[in-house]
């Protein structure tokens, strides 16, 4: 069995902060200068490559010469902003020598959440591709804020594996790959070389933070597996620290834990949809509408909603639950908030009546929901 990064034609790295800052003792050079080398062989075979990287706060902090990391905003904020200068100039000076250029990418989930700005950004990754430029892309922490957070970088690398239809995100970690338990503290864990992302048994397996210069751990990488699988891609988790990791796993050779996308691929709208962090409201559904959305795939209709929670305008992502609160569905909404509550319960021929216009006879037409799991 070959890797599957063997017949990828577009790629997303993510590497982690561990690694990045060799542990957090300052930006590990010689890493760095051995990934541009080993992406540049993966450019050479006519792949394209997309780089996610961590370890700009936790530069920073070194940089301060703070002994921890700071739990302030600003002052994570700061560390961010001083520590994306050496990490961006590594990066640059590094591909530079492999006759690659390189660009800065700074996203937040708003960007991502805004369709506008959304669409936008992927034109953009899209032609630095096409101009042979490694985009170098990392959560915007300088101005970043608990509501627009991404939250993590496995979670960003996956993001944004769905935002330009990558065909495999790869994340480098400190870690062999996934085990069925925490193999630091239990001796018969066993290694899992091939699953099927989306696999409900992975999350019991995965663990918490490994480290201390991280927010993510196992779990995080897990989740972004079952994100990036909704665009048909499909994930590796491997350690960074292993020899020409990149170029072996560019040939074929098995390394580290491959999470394999079995899901039906998104269509690119309901796929924008799934990678909304947040929604922006609750409409509670009765049993009726949920088995209708359930088992024959229906727009839903006003005279299922029994319930609407949270202020939100025309178009904005809303989930729907059922009554004891399990989110089922995610899309849409064709109207706001206080409108929508006036029109629970209400029969299509009562929304003109109840509203005095009909913008839609759906409160979220099924083009433009997902089914996020079954009740």
């Amino acid at each position: 069995m070959d890797s599957c990064l063997k017949l990828a034609r577009r790629v997303v790295v993510k590497v982690g902060s561990a690694l990045v800052t060799n542990d957090g003792r300052g930006l590990d050079i010689k890493a760095i200068e051995r990934w541009a080398g080993q992406i540049a062989e993966l450019q050479k075979v006519g792949k394209e490559v997309i780089l996610v990287s961590s370890g700009a706060v936790a530069e920073g902090v070194l940089r301060l010469g703070w002994e921890t990391r700071p739990s302030r905003v600003y002052e994570l904020q700061a560390a961010a902003a001083v520590g994306q200068m050496g990490l961006v100039q590594a990066y640059e000076t590094h591909f530079r020598d492999h006759g690659i250029g390189t660009a800065q990418v700074l996203l937040t989930h708003q960007n991502l959440s805004d369709r506008e700005q959304y669409l936008n950004a992927r034109s953009t990754i899209r032609e630095l591709l096409r101009l042979g430029i490694v985009p170098v892309i990392n959560e915007n922490d300088t101005v970043v804020t608990s509501e627009i957070k991404v939250g993590d970088n496995d979670t960003l690398g996956a993001l944004v594996t769905n935002l330009v239809e990558a065909d495999v995100l790869v994340i480098l970690t400190d870690q062999r790959g996934l085990y069925t338990a925490d193999p630091r503290s239990n001796p018969d864990a066993e290694f899992v070389a091939v699953a099927r992302a989306g696999d409900p048994k992975l999350e019991k397996m995965a663990g918490g933070a490994a480290s201390s210069l991280s927010r993510g751990g196992m779990i995080t990488k897990i989740l972004a597996a079952k994100r990036a699988a909704r665009s048909g891609a499909s994930t590796i988790i491997a350690s960074g620290r292993e020899e020409n990791v990149l170029s072996r796993l560019a040939s074929g050779e098995m390394i580290g834990t491959q999470l394999e996308a079995h899901e039906t691929v998104l269509h690119a709208r309901q796929q924008w949809i799934a990678d909304q962090l947040r929604s922006a409201g609750e409409l509670v559904l009765d049993e009726g509408a949920v088995r209708a959305l359930r088992d024959d795939h229906t727009s839903l209709l006003p005279v299922g909603v029994v319930d609407v929670k949270g202020n939100f305008v025309r178009g904005e992502v809303v989930s729907c639950v059922t009554l004891d609160g399990i989110e089922i569905a995610r899309g849409l909404v064709n109207y706001s908030s206080d409108d929508a509550k006036r029109l629970c319960r209400a029969h299509t021929e009562e929304i003109l009546e109840r509203l005095g216009y009909m913008e839609q006879p759906e409160i979220i037409h099924r083009d433009n929901m997902i089914m996020i799991r079954k009740a």
